[in-house]
């Protein structure tokens, strides 16, 4: 006799609906990213849509552990209304949790380049100003907000209409056995679904299984999902140590210990700008050989200062959000998983420019409108060694204030650049811009100075570019100005228009520029370079003759250090290396591409070709990282 049909087919159709309503997030985030995420036909989707069951199974399963629990117990009186409330809002406390994650990501994606994770609380954790920017996302995101509360509405309708009527039957000795005995069947179907089923023995699915069960890597984070996604990086530590090399092979290969001292400069001033989300997409300088249709530079003042500089059209970011790209920057220290900033290692003694500079008697400054503290960025500056932390409190004139992020590009730029005037020299500056950044506002003087072009970047875009060739008309009249080497970047790439740079790699694609004002850099290089490679290149210039720990390589050395780049999709690394590009999982290379298949289209794993070169560095390399930051040797 089957007892209790009645409450696991209700329980059944109740969890059903959760399913039915992850589907409709998957079709709506699509929808939202569908210029990211390219998928070529109907049974495509259709395919990547069934291949998401399995890790919404996890999410599902996970999410209603205790309602499924709760609804297994043959309590007495478990048809009672007040009974079936206490279940209602159990199930809608959960899954309106959980599911809320799906419709943050259908904006947060298109910044970040990956399904929400718990680094996002590291993110938003040092930020003053979150109910501005919460207010802001629903004042501009507002479409998004009225679609969650509809689904939400029919998810509870839907529910409502499941009727649950239990069949009084007898309670005796036998129907408790088969109610243990069907509980105890289905919670072991639901242990398998959580772990992503019965081929994974050993561990559950993660987020980097997505590579696995998907044609094509540009699909991981579509059979994702978010709760998913938080659920599988929750309390995690990335840091482990790994031995797939002997310590000698690592050390003849990495050689992270550099001695450059190929100097061209007797000690200038050096100026660091790192431009927010000034992907090279929006630069003309940089797209001249890219066959780009009817490509727009919205970038006039860095398209002429290029006309007199040393850039690098073959760049690349190390990470994807602003926390990330500090260490990159300054001291060669790439974060993956999690921002290294965030990490428990971050508060050793770091070697960076900062420090080099501090012993080259430098005063050291660092520039970031927001408020003190924001990304983490006051943090860092005092673990690097900065002297002096200029932020949002010490410009102190909130009529200057942009609502959001902090002062506007323009006018912090002239503070800075008063700041640099009455600084002893030689002098070491970084200046954190943050007025290109969403919700892509301008000052009201400039509402329809620069052109708004086909994404919201594009104004921003203008305007900070402006706001660069304000300061720069400005501090030429300075005398320190003829002795300043100025280089500048960007921290990751942001909004995409051309297909070129929708890419899974191009999404990375960021300037270099390197400028003097006696013209002694100029050209094009197009060797494969990344943000590691700007600490030991200023290093070389200024002529320290000490050793340094980086990663990176400088550009101006003879030495014969490899170029490459590396970087985190957010579920698998990507490593770049003569004529390859290789999908790493932590462990093992997955994937295999033709340096140039910036696309990762066309598979080459299995077609006999040559790679161990490059595989061995990046595991000597991931190696070293791994093992120098947990060992405390960065300094």
């Amino acid at each position: 006799m089957f007892y209790r049909v009645h409450e696991y087919k209700t329980l059944f159709l109740r969890i059903s609906l959760a399913y039915f309503f992850y589907f409709i997030a998957r079709v709506l985030f699509y929808f939202y990213n569908s210029n990211i995420i390219i998928i070529d036909s109907l049974s495509e989707f259709i395919n990547l849509c069934f291949i998401g069951l399995t890790f919404d199974t996890t999410a599902i399963l996970y999410t209603n552990v205790l309602f499924i629990l709760i609804s297994l117990i043959p309590f007495k009186n478990n048809g009672n209304p007040n009974f079936q409330k206490g279940l209602f809002a159990l199930y809608f406390s959960t899954n309106i949790l959980a599911y809320v994650t799906n419709y943050i990501d259908f904006i947060y994606y298109k910044f970040s380049q990956s399904r929400l994770t718990t680094t996002v609380f590291d993110l938003i954790e040092n930020e003053t100003n979150k109910s501005d920017l919460m207010s802001s996302f629903l004042v501009d995101y507002w479409h998004v907000f009225f679609l969650f509360s509809i689904s939400v509405f029919l998810w509870i309708y839907l529910y409502q209409k499941i009727s649950f009527n239990p069949v009084d039957e007898t309670r005796n000795l036998q129907y408790f056995i088969f109610a243990f005995i069907y509980s105890i069947i289905i919670i072991f179907v639901c242990v398998i679904g959580v772990r992503g089923g019965l081929g994974n023995a050993t561990r559950p699915i993660n987020m980097v299984d997505a590579h696995r069960f998907v044609k094509k890597g540009i699909h991981a984070d579509f059979v994702l999902n978010s709760p998913f996604c938080l659920i599988r990086t929750y309390k995690k530590n990335y840091f482990k140590k790994k031995k797939f090399l002997t310590e000698f092979e690592v050390n003849s290969l990495i050689k992270p210990i550099k001695k450059l001292n190929d100097s061209i400069y007797s000690k200038p001033n050096v100026v660091l700008i790192v431009m927010e989300s000034f992907g090279r997409e929006y630069i003309g300088a940089f797209n001249k050989e890219n066959e780009i249709d009817n490509f727009v530079s919205y970038t006039p003042f860095l398209d002429s200062l290029t006309n007199h500089s040393l850039i690098f059209t073959n760049a690349f970011s190390n990470g994807r959000q602003s926390i990330e790209a500090l260490p990159s920057i300054l001291a060669s220290v790439p974060s993956f998983k999690v921002p290294f900033t965030s990490s428990p290692y971050a508060n050793q003694k770091i070697q960076s420019l900062v420090s080099v500079f501090e012993d080259l008697n430098y005063s050291t400054s660092f520039f970031h409108g927001a408020p003190n503290g924001s990304m983490g960025f006051l943090g860092l500056s005092n673990i690097l060694g900065f002297d002096n932390y200029f932020g949002k409190n010490e410009f102190n004139d909130n009529s200057l204030y942009d609502g959001y992020w902090g002062i506007w590009d323009e006018p912090f730029l002239g503070f800075m650049k008063n700041k640099l005037d009455n600084f002893k020299q030689p002098f070491f500056s970084t200046f954190f811009s943050l007025s290109s950044h969403e919700p892509f506002k301008v000052p009201k003087k400039y509402m329809n100075t620069f052109p708004k072009g086909n994404v919201q970047m594009h104004q921003v875009i203008g305007y900070s570019d402006n706001a660069l060739k304000k300061f720069f008309d400005s501090a030429k009249k300075e005398p320190w100005f003829e002795n300043t080497l100025f280089v500048i970047t960007a921290d990751h790439c942001n909004q995409f228009w051309y297909p070129f740079y929708r890419n899974p790699i191009n999404r990375f694609a960021i300037p270099i520029i390197f400028y003097h004002p006696n013209n002694s850099f100029k050209g094009v290089n197009k060797e494969l370079s990344q943000q590691l490679d700007i600490f030991p290149s200023i290093v070389d210039l200024v002529g320290y003759n000490k050793s340094i720990n980086t990663w990176g390589r400088s550009f101006f050395s003879n030495r014969s250090d490899q170029p490459f780049s590396i970087h985190f999709s957010g579920t698998v690394y990507h490593f770049s290396m003569n004529n390859f590009t290789l999908v790493f999982d932590g462990e093992n290379v997955i994937e295999a591409y033709d340096i140039n298949d910036t696309a990762l289209e066309n598979n080459l794993i299995n077609n006999n070709i040559d790679y161990s070169n490059e595989e061995t560095y990046l595991k000597a390399f991931f190696q070293d990282y791994m093992n120098r930051i947990i060992e405390n040797k960065l300094n």
